[in-house]
C-alpha cells in the first residue's frame, strides 16, 4: 500500500548510483541526523541506487539503515538511514560486510570508529543472525528440556515469536545471557511469549482509549440532549413570568380578565 504522507522529519533524496549517496555522505555523515532515500523500483527502469548498495555506504560512514518508509507509489520506495547509535548491535550479515569493504579498501575513519567501538565493548562478538539462520544455543535448549511447560510452548511458536526469544538471548552479554536464559523460560513455562504480551497489551490499551472516547461522546452527547431538553422546557422571556390560567387564556384565542376590571354587558 503507497504511502499516506511522506515523512518529514529527514530530508528525501533520490541517488541514481552508490557513488553518488557516497558523495553525499562524505560531506554530511557527521552533521546530518539522517535523511530519506527513493529507491527505484526494478520495473521502473529509472537508474538509482539500491538498498543492497545503500547500506554498504552507510557501514562505510557509520551509519545504517533504519527502515521506517515503504513503497510510495508504482515507481518507488523509501528507506531511512541514520547515524548509528553508541550502543545499537549489529548484525552477522553486517559484520560480515564490513570485513569485505575493509578488504576492498572502502571502509571511512567513521566507519572504523563504530566497528572498533563494537569490538571494544563485546557487540561485535554478540552480533545476531537473521531470521533463516539463527538457531537454538545449547545453554537455551538446555534450559528448555529442565522446564518441560516451556519446552512445549517454544516448539509451538511461530518464525516471528521464536526469532524474538532467540535475537534475545543471542545478544544478551556474558554477564546477562544466564539470567535472560532463566527469565526467557519462566515465561514460557507460565505460558507468556515475549513480545506477544506487549502486543496484546498495546492492543488493549488502544481499544481502551477508543472505549474511553466513545464513552465520553456517550456522556457529551447525553449531557446536550439533558441541556436542549432543559432550554425546550424553560419558559421564554415573554412568557416567563405570566400567570398560567393568563397563558391558558392565551393559548385558546381570548383576551385574559384583568384583575379589578368588571366585563361589561
Amino acid at each position: 500500500m503507497p504511502l499516506k504522507q511522506l515523512p518529514s522529519d529527514f530530508s528525501i533524496h533520490t541517488f541514481s548510483s552508490a557513488k553518488d549517496f557516497e558523495a553525499f555522505l562524505d560531506r554530511e555523515h557527521t552533521t546530518a541526523p539522517g535523511c530519506y532515500i527513493k529507491l527505484a523500483k526494478k520495473a521502473s527502469g529509472i537508474p538509482s541506487i539500491t538498498a543492497p548498495e545503500a547500506v554498504e555506504v552507510c557501514l562505510c560512514f557509520g551509519w545504517i539503515d533504519g527502515g521506517g518508509g515503504g513503497s510510495i507509489d508504482e515507481t518507488w520506495w523509501l528507506t531511512r538511514y541514520t547515524p548509528r547509535r553508541a550502543k545499537s548491535m549489529w548484525s552477522k550479515k553486517n559484520t560480515e560486510t564490513v570485513a569485505r569493504l575493509i578488504q576492498e579498501g572502502r571502509m571511512r575513519p567513521a566507519g572504523m570508529a563504530a566497528v572498533e567501538a563494537a569490538k571494544a565493548d563485546g557487540r561485535w562478538d554478540r552480533a545476531y543472525d537473521g531470521p533463516a539462520s539463527i538457531t537454538v544455543p545449547d545453554d537455551l535448549a538446555a534450559a528448555l528440556k529442565d522446564t518441560p511447560a516451556a519446552s512445549v510452548l517454544f516448539t509451538s511458536l511461530n518464525k516471528s515469536e521464536r526469532y524474538a526469544v532467540l535475537h534475545r538471548v543471542q545478544t544478551a552479554s556474558s554477564k546477562t545471557r544466564a539470567t535472560r536464559i532463566e527469565a526467557l523460560v519462566q515465561m514460557l513455562a507460565i505460558g507468556e511469549v515475549p513480545g506477544r504480551a506487549q502486543a496484546q497489551a498495546v492492543t488493549r490499551k488502544d481499544a481502551g482509549v477508543r472505549n474511553t472516547s466513545r464513552r465520553s461522546n456517550k456522556t457529551a452527547a447525553q449531557a446536550k440532549s439533558k441541556s436542549t431538553n432543559k432550554t425546550a422546557a424553560r419558559p421564554t422571556s415573554s412568557t416567563r413570568d405570566v400567570p398560567s390560567k393568563e397563558l391558558d387564556a392565551r393559548s385558546a384565542g381570548k383576551e385574559p380578565r384583568r384583575p379589578g376590571l368588571r366585563s361589561r354587558r
